[in-house]
């Protein structure tokens, strides 16, 4: 490859704006964690304030205006950040933020390194992004499915360095960023037996998995390749492994497997994906009705390896064929038109010296692993359409998001379509809640919409058996889904809807609303708290419950995802006990307190 061309994206114009956005983030997060406490200097027109943000030395100072709306967000206006060194104006940059500010960030010497390349890495792939033709919200919200997935520009909305892919040559960037929209076929690798295990759902087998994924034709061919070495085909079971992981870690890190063909490499298969926003994730696009496939990556990504455990992932067809029982089973989750694309089937390579060296949480042991998740294309209805949830957080060059283009396009006023979004993904995790203990990731990356014209439908949740927790150590559930069971201090378990869904979804989308002028605050909020009361009201044998985990409580902690990565970026939470990690600094006010119902 033209060693030039991967930086092409690279030029001044891009990186300067890189930098005036992710400055304009970093500003706005740490300010909501409290990280930073800028000091108002100049009142301005509609609510909005000029603010100082002084280095620790003091010598710089960033001045931006902003206005701070509901759960503590701050709305600034990125083309009106300065940053000032005396008398001297300079250029915004998020490296130098990081550093003048590392005191206040709490960043020690062993992490910033480490953070700052984290940092550069997201500058680059917003410059990218930048680079690539301009499309606008208007046209987003009419494309199809997977169009929406590769133009999405943000990554995740809270954390700042939040496309790290430390691992990633600009090369690989290029082919296998979800934004550079390249097709990728998987490597096959066969594995024998004695190292590999196998799980499926109870209604698949692993010859009827392979037949549907990868056909005879390729089935015969990967025989042969066996064969040919003098190796029994039916000694091994077949694996799709990243190119990226192939090619950097397994033919070196697991040369011995190779060697020795425990591990055999087959070649490329015949289908073409592309990879989601989650990044070790692909979608078929030569036939969109296989299954998704979920692979290993030994890439540091948002404060962990993103690789997958062969251990952890036995258990996964398990815990989605439970789940899925449970969602069928519920009269009220299935009134709200909720579905799972599940995880049907799961395969893991043991490899023991490593094994024997390391402890079950150790990335060495989660670099051979895959999984296969069905597509949610089948079980779409005529004339409707998909989008990950992602894309409601989408605004375009110009300022524009995605979801008041689909408000627009629904023809609905705004607090009904508003509505409409919230019975479909919020009404099924309160419920989840509140009727079963259960609580879901639903990040934007983890939910997929179902919709009608402009209008949100339906919700799928996915990546379940990684996300889920039922927070009661006692529940009965089989021997093969315990391990989704945790003991959740009693106040701390409503934070799977305070945080993971206000603070950390809704608090975007109502900014992104109210600053657009689609919808006011208390509108936005007053139809959450009405969405909650409600179901509330629809679930009388659950008052108590409700009660004793009041949604309309005053205030809830503030949990802090950014302290969590600056703290340690390489594994940001400790995986055996994930709730003690939590970085908890006082109260957040809850915004539909003030609309609680009478009772």
């Amino acid at each position: 490859m033209n060693p030039i061309a991967p930086v092409d994206h690279l030029t001044p114009e891009n990186w300067a704006r890189a930098n005036r956005l992710l400055v304009r983030k970093a500003l706005a997060e740490f300010a909501h964690e409290r990280l930073l406490t800028p000091e108002p200097i100049t009142a301005e027109e509609s609510g909005a304030r000029r603010y100082l943000v002084r280095s620790d030395d003091g010598a710089v100072s960033y001045r931006f205006t902003a206005r701070l709306l509901a759960l503590d967000h701050w709305q600034i206006d990125a083309d009106s950040i300065t940053r000032h060194r005396g008398d001297t104006e300079l250029p915004p940059d998020a490296l130098d933020l990081c550093i003048e500010l590392r005191d206040a960030l709490g960043l020690t010497d062993r992490i910033l390194p480490v953070y700052l390349e984290e940092i550069s890495s997201t500058l680059a792939s917003t410059a990218y992004k930048l680079a690539k033709p301009a499309v606008s919200a208007a046209e987003l919200a009419r494309a199809d499915f997977q169009t929406i997935e590769t133009e999405m520009t943000e990554g995740h909305p809270g954390f700042v360095a939040n496309n790290g892919r430390i691992g990633f040559g600009s090369h690989e960037y290029l082919r296998y960023a979800p934004e550079a929209a390249h097709p990728v076929r998987l490597v096959w690798l066969a594995a024998h037996r004695d190292h590999t295990t196998f799980t499926c759902a109870a209604d698949l087998d692993y010859d009827t998995l392979t037949r549907n994924e990868l056909g005879d034709d390729t089935l015969a061919a990967f025989a042969q390749t066996l064969a040919g070495l003098g190796l029994d085909p039916a000694d091994y079971l077949l694996i799709p492994v990243h190119p990226w992981q192939w090619w950097n870690k397994l033919s070196v890190t697991f040369a011995a497997e190779v060697a020795q063909r425990r591990l055999v490499c087959l070649g490329e298969g015949p289908d073409e994906h592309l990879a989601q926003q989650s990044i070790r994730t692909f979608f078929n696009v030569t036939d969109p009705t296989r299954h998704y496939v979920k692979t290993a990556l030994s890439v540091l990504n948002m404060g962990f390896m993103r690789g997958l455990s062969a251990a952890y992932m036995e258990a996964t067809p398990a815990i989605n064929d439970w789940l899925a029982d449970l969602v069928a089973g519920d009269e009220v989750l299935k009134r709200t038109g909720l579905s799972i694309i599940r995880e049907r089937a799961a395969i893991g390579y043991r490899h023991r010296q490593y094994e024997a060296a390391t402890d079950r949480y150790s990335p060495y042991r989660k670099m051979l692993a895959a999984l296969w998740r069905e597509s949610p294309v089948p079980g779409l209805e005529p004339g409707r359409r998909l989008a990950t949830m992602a894309s409601l957080l989408h605004t375009d060059r110009d300022g524009r998001s995605f979801a008041a283009a689909l408000i627009a396009q629904s023809a609905l006023p705004p607090a009904a379509w508003l509505r409409r979004y919230l019975d479909a993904y919020l009404t099924p995790l309160l419920h989840s809640f509140y009727a079963h203990d259960l609580a879901f990731m639903p990040h934007g990356e983890n939910v997929i919409l179902v919709l009608d014209g402009g209008t949100v439908e339906r919700a799928i949740f996915k990546d379940i058996a990684e996300e889920i927790v039922v927070m009661d150590p006692d529940a009965d559930l089989p021997e093969r889904v315990r391990r989704i069971r945790a003991d959740v201090p009693e106040d701390m378990k409503l934070l799977s809807i305070f945080t993971d869904v206000f603070d950390c979804f809704l608090r975007y989308l109502s900014a992104i609303l109210v600053t657009e002028g689609v919808l006011d605050e208390e509108t936005f909020w007053r139809t959450v708290a009405e969405c909650a009361a409600d179901y509330a009201d629809s679930v009388p044998h659950l008052a108590d419950r409700l009660r004793r985990h009041d949604l309309f409580a005053p205030e809830f902690a503030l949990s802090c995802l950014n302290r969590l990565q600056l703290r340690n970026n390489q594994q940001m939470v400790d995986l055996a006990d994930p709730s003690a990690a939590l970085q908890l600094v006082g109260t957040l006010a809850n915004p539909i307190a003030r609309f609680a119902p009478t009772r």
